[in-house]
């Protein structure tokens, strides 16, 4: 007589969306993890039988890729190549019972925060003592931190805190027990991220305590650089520029996304900051840590907006010349403040004005990399593709800057760092030779 063997659960996360939810996917794989559970991110070899979706929620874009991805994953599942598929994250939050009603073939859909429910479909329990223990969806050289979650801020057109509620900070201690752990999994650098960077602290300290996590951060051995990303500008906390220009593994990069540079639309968009308040707030910056490398975002086809803003915008780029910059079209979503207002740039033309201030961007940016030529960078190694490594250097993160391309005799390792001499640059890229 035949027993019939049951053929162990594998669990394969996909993850949408920004490096937030990268984490949220990595704590649930740690923690499947250490319930027993196989689990796989981004399974290339389709020998999983459940699949969590990580969605996002932000724009119309992100929204529809999330949607064709959970209609994918029910169409294997109809085809009995699967057994379960779950949805969670920020589009699950905020359309959960539209969700379910339009695609009832999901076994179940969660919400950011509801890990404990989404273990429990998996007969596993919550290990509360498992801080910080993640199953990395990165290269083991990097690593995102989540530093906090959600937001205070009432942005016309960002529908976070909808999904993400709040602002909540974690614990100093915490973060740096996790930052331990990432250590001695091999990671060599962190990117801090949150929804506001800034406000860090405010919630459980009573006061913006960036710099002191900073400090604290900046002593875990081993851990070489640190990198800074969304940063609101208003009340900015001048004393992480002295962090910054102290601590050696504290990269001097900052993301501080500005959205737009007319004060009209700043208004519109309720940012709380004038055009000359961010002009004050670059100068500072600079000046207190030369050399800094400045990236920003900047949102296209707010209602309202006129080619004028656009001029003014450009004129604005022009003045500072930042390093990075990234645009993207307003996207109008329900219940944020914005949507109440006109939607009254056509989608062709905010395409159109997103892309009139990227290829402005593109020269400064070539212009900006030519000075790069002939200088020694330390780079970092994040990868071998056709014969060449591809790195980066202090001034760039992680797939939305520069990369360094370089091609060597010698074999370099992934994940260590070497002394690069720029020879050619690009409008985004840079091509160099190890030196001694």
């Amino acid at each position: 007589m035949k027993v019939r063997t049951l053929k162990k659960d594998k669990v394969n996360i996909i993850t949408l969306g920004c490096s937030k939810n990268m984490v949220d996917s990595e704590v649930l794989s740690g923690q499947l993890l250490a319930n027993d559970i196989d689990v796989v991110h981004e399974n290339k070899k389709r020998d999983h039988n459940i699949v969590v979706v990580n969605t996002c929620g932000f724009i119309d874009k992100a929204k529809e890729e999330s949607i064709n991805t959970i209609l994918e994953q029910v169409e294997l599942k109809k085809r009995g190549r699967l057994d379960k598929v779950y949805v969670t994250g920020c589009l699950s939050e905020r359309y959960k019972n539209n969700l379910e009603e339009e695609i009832p073939e999901v076994d179940a859909f969660f919400g950011t925060m509801e890990l404990p429910s989404i273990l429990k479909q998996f007969e596993a329990d919550y290990k509360t003592e498992l801080v910080g223990e993640r199953l990395l969806a990165t290269p083991k050289h990097y690593a995102y931190l989540k530093i906090s979650e959600g937001c205070n801020r009432t942005c016309t057109f960002c529908a976070i805190p909808l999904m993400r509620g709040k602002h909540i900070s974690k614990p100093i201690d915490e973060l740096v027990m996790e930052a331990e752990k990432l250590v001695r999994m091999g990671v060599k650098e962190v990117m801090l991220i949150a929804q506001e960077l800034t406000y860090y602290g405010l919630d459980i300290y009573k006061k913006r305590m960036l710099s002191e996590l900073l400090h604290r951060l900046a002593d875990v051995k081993g851990l070489e650089w640190i990198r800074l990303h969304y940063a609101y500008p208003t009340k900015f906390p001048l004393e992480i520029l002295d962090v910054m220009r102290e601590r050696d593994n504290i990269c001097k990069y900052l993301d501080i996304p500005l959205q737009h540079a007319s004060d009209r639309m700043l208004d519109a968009m309720k940012r709380q900051i004038k055009q000359a308040e961010m002009d004050e707030l670059i100068a500072t910056i600079r000046e207190r840590v030369p050399g800094i490398c400045l990236r920003t975002t900047l949102i296209a086809g707010f209602p309202g907006e006129t080619q004028d803003d656009i001029n003014e915008l450009k004129s604005f780029l022009d003045k500072h010349r930042f390093d990075r910059v990234g645009v993207f079209t307003y996207s109008h979503e329900e219940n944020t403040g914005a949507y109440q207002l006109e939607d009254d740039v056509p989608q062709e033309e905010k395409e159109r004005r997103a892309q009139e201030v990227m290829e402005h961007q593109q020269e400064i940016s070539y212009k900006l990399n030519q000075e790069k030529i002939g200088k020694v960078f330390k780079t970092i190694i994040d990868k071998k593709e056709a014969g060449r490594y591809i790195g980066r250097t202090e001034f760039d993160s992680v797939e939305v800057d520069n990369e360094v391309i370089i091609t060597s005799d010698q074999r370099l390792k992934i994940g260590a760092f070497y002394n690069v001499r720029i020879e050619k640059a690009y409008d985004y890229d840079l091509e160099g030779v190890v030196v001694p």
